[in-house]
């Protein structure tokens, strides 16, 4: 089955290594094109983080610097990638051909410059989260001891992803920032959160956040930390479909996906059997054992697709 990916973290890695990992094969990757293919994902969001403690400016460097990545090693070195611009783009993508698209993971890196979030969606940004995990000028973030939420700023950003089809992503968001934006967003997501029923943390969804985001079409894309999935940070695939079964209780059978969190997990254990993009079959194998093969290709790749912004 295709496998529709919504976060990983690999265009990080590439810049942070400055170059020395190829993206077609570097085994430090663990979303490079080899395990894409191997793995049968046929679609990937590649985030572009800026790491927390730098400037401004230097978080904006970073950010381009990520983009250039993407577009002279992802793209311009394996013509199997093809740049997702427009969400109809995906269907035409041929046998052997894998979508790429552009996320960005807290909007620190424009400052105060709206204008500049409008260059990122011209160069190919298609979701947005506000945070990643601390507040800041947008909203607040998930480890915020004190409760904060959606500032003005933060409602023009969510005004602009709205009315430029882009997804609004709440996987870093503070509780009281997500109740903000989930008034507002048109196409909100959480590219990879899991359950905080089955894993007591912030950054796992509680099941009043779970349920309003289904209500409202929005997806839930689980990811592969085990610091998220089970105490103890040694988990296997049962444990992280768990979540899977938890959120279809919570009446989200049709919006739930798939959001690895390759070349993005801080911690060095990997949930057994799903140590990089290639192993993605072995979920999907794994799934069928509790679910029928239209459900288990919802939670690949259909989901996604049948929820995804649609043309005006």
């Amino acid at each position: 089955m295709h496998v529709v990916d919504l976060h990983c973290d690999t265009l990080l890695k590439m810049w942070l290594s400055k170059g020395e990992l190829a993206f077609a094969n570097a085994p430090q990757l663990e979303s490079n094109k080899a395990h894409l293919q191997q793995g049968g994902v046929k679609v990937q969001v590649f985030a572009l983080f800026p790491p927390p403690d730098l400037s401004v400016e230097q978080k904006l460097s970073s950010v381009l610097a990520q983009m250039d990545y993407f577009h002279e090693d992802v793209l311009g070195k394996n013509p199997e990638m093809k740049q997702i611009k427009e969400w109809d783009d995906i269907d035409r993508l041929r046998d052997g051909e894998i979508g790429a698209l552009l996320s960005l993971e807290g909007v620190d890196a424009i400052g105060e410059d709206l204008s500049m979030l409008t260059t990122l969606y011209q160069l190919g940004v298609r979701s947005a989260g506000l945070t990643w995990n601390h507040g800041n000028l947008a909203a607040g973030g998930a480890l915020d001891k004190t409760a904060t939420g959606l500032t003005s700023f933060g409602v023009k950003i969510v005004n602009f992803l709205n009315e430029n089809r882009l997804f609004t992503d709440v996987s870093h968001l503070h509780e009281q920032a997500f109740w903000d934006v989930i008034e507002l967003a048109a196409h909100p997501i959480a590219s990879h959160s899991n359950a905080r029923a089955i894993l007591d943390h912030p950054r796992n969804l509680s099941d009043e956040q779970a349920r309003a985001l289904f209500a409202k079409g929005g997806l839930v894309h689980v990811f592969f930390s085990p610091a998220f999935v089970k105490e103890g940070r040694k988990a296997a695939i049962p444990d992280l479909i768990r979540h899977i079964e938890h959120f279809c209780g919570l009446g989200g059978e049709r919006y739930i996906g798939i959001g690895s969190d390759f070349d993005g997990i801080s911690i060095p254990e990997r949930i057994e059997g799903l140590s990089h993009a290639g192993m993605m079959q072995n979920l999907l194998h794994e799934l069928s054992r509790y679910y029928t093969d239209e459900q288990v290709r919802g939670f690949a790749s259909e989901n996604f697709m049948r929820n995804r912004p649609q043309k005006r």
